[in-house]
């Protein structure tokens, strides 16, 4: 993933659930779940953050998921 593909869109969003619970998602599919500590950090560090920077924080946050080498749609290729 591009700094290009961030600003393009938002590919990542988020969702805070109850008692320091938050699910991180990329295109509508959940990622990365953090809890406690890990998710009041996270929530520190979006809550009034513009949206290009929040990008950036999820996209960290969920680390190093898409290697490219995953296979792809025979419709893709």
């Amino acid at each position: 993933m591009s700094l290009d593909d961030l600003e393009d869109g938002q590919p990542f969003s988020y969702s805070e659930g109850k008692q320091d619970f938050v699910q991180i998602a990329f295109h509508g599919r959940v990622v990365t779940t953090l809890k406690g500590k890990d998710a009041v950090k996270f929530l520190n560090r979006v809550s009034g953050a513009d949206v290009r920077t929040a990008q950036l924080v999820m996209a960290k946050v969920t680390g190093n998921f898409k290697r490219g080498n995953e296979k792809t749609n025979k419709s893709e290729r």
